[in-house]
């Protein structure tokens, strides 16, 4: 691992993380998960608002974000709302890394939050998951074309071209709800086993219902300072060492290969960057929205060969105790998925950097010390963008 600071003058760093409360949530809107969440992640780092001066948010609002900062009683003067889909608080953390960096604003909160399992449940809204009534994807529509279908079609050539199997695939979902079952905070905790996965109702082949995500209402909110802010800090900072995002296609024609994600080139980026390789990361948080999307996520970023995946995670590699420890909190297949999950994975990271996961759910190095090295890897679409960030406690 290399020293210095990544991205110019400013080294960048964590300096408080909270979940608004998350799960079922039936009587909050959007917005008050947002401010709740905001205002444990001010009490988190211990910094007063006042020393807000960057705000970045999306998915939320007429004019995004500067009807969530009015709603936080904010004046920011540096704002971002890029929307890359489930790779944006990923992309949105490396923006404000810069900024702050660069000396255009000394702390960047980002903030997200959502009640779509609550919307869904009211009425106020379809859980319809087809895109592109117009544009380019308008052609590909008539054909059943869903989010879902996507992913899906991706797992098959992956299956096919590889030879990974539907138990290894399985095997995500089980590791996952292993991880989950520790945290008081997930939806879902009751183990269940690659039968279970195998035996559940198709949703699109070869994905059955516990290979894709919950529908979960939640926010959480990340705030990051300037170096010079860290003595202020009521918790030892923990840095952004590095970053990269990546985007390849919306079009399914247009992708040039079913098995390989953005996050390929974003994750390169991210750990040059950072200075560290892939086999010195302590653990991994990665978006989950369907098991395929962790086992290639595993693959683009280093952790295994392409096409090797699937031997990758059949092991219990993904386990809080494993080799790799992925998605710790239970993911977003079995804890928390409002929507975008991206900020989550942050979060989450973190927690476990500054090594307050709790006493059942911490992942420990070989020495009992808490882990010093994490990435999170957002990604949005159906494989259309990717984030990656490159968390340190050094």
């Amino acid at each position: 691992m290399t020293s210095g600071a990544p991205y110019g003058h400013r080294k960048v760093a964590v300096a408080g993380v909270a979940l608004s409360d998350c799960g079922r949530v039936d009587d909050a809107t959007p917005y008050a998960l947002h401010a709740q969440a905001a205002r444990r992640a001010l009490a988190d780092s211990g910094l007063d608002r006042s020393a807000i001066d960057g705000f970045a948010s999306a998915g939320l609002g007429t004019l995004a974000p500067i009807e969530v900062a009015e709603y936080l009683g904010l004046r920011p003067t540096w704002v971002d709302s890029t929307s890359v889909g489930g790779a944006t608080w990923e992309v949105l953390a490396a923006h404000a890394a810069e900024a702050i960096a660069a000396g255009h604003a000394d702390a960047v909160l980002l903030v997200y939050g959502s009640t779509a399992r609550a919307d869904i449940k009211a009425g106020r809204r379809t859980s319809n998951l087809s895109f592109g009534a117009r544009g380019p994807l308008q052609f590909e529509v008539p054909y059943g074309h869903t989010l879902i279908a996507k992913y899906a079609m991706a797992a098959r050539r992956h299956m096919h071209q590889y030879g990974t199997t539907l138990e290894q695939l399985a095997q995500v979902a089980v590791q996952t709800r292993a991880n989950a079952a520790a945290n008081p905070e997930a939806l879902y905790r009751d183990p269940i086993t690659v039968d279970d996965v195998l035996g559940g109702p198709v949703i699109a082949d070869p994905f059955t219902m516990l290979h894709c995500c919950i529908r979960s209402d939640g926010g959480c909110a990340v705030l990051l300072v300037a170096e010079d802010r860290v003595q202020d800090l009521a918790k030892p900072p923990i840095w952004v060492l590095g970053s990269g995002t990546a985007v390849s296609h919306t079009t399914m024609s247009q992708w040039d290969d079913f098995t390989v994600s953005p996050a390929a080139d974003s994750g390169r980026q991210a750990f040059d960057r950072a200075g560290v390789r892939p086999d010195e990361i302590d653990l991994a948080e990665l978006y989950d929205a369907f098991t395929y999307m962790t086992l290639v996520t595993l693959e683009d970023l280093g952790f295994c060969a392409k096409g090797e995946g699937g031997a990758f995670v059949g092991t219990g590699r993904l386990l809080r105790d494993g080799e790799l420890p992925v998605n710790t909190d239970g993911g977003g297949l079995s804890a928390c998925h409002p929507g975008m999950r991206g900020l989550f994975l942050l979060v989450e990271a973190v927690r476990q950097l500054r090594g307050e996961a709790g006493p059942n759910r911490q992942v420990r190095k070989a020495d009992g010390a808490p882990p010093r090295l994490a990435v999170a890897s957002g990604t949005g679409g159906w494989f259309c963008s990717s984030g990656t960030v490159v968390l340190g406690r050094d």
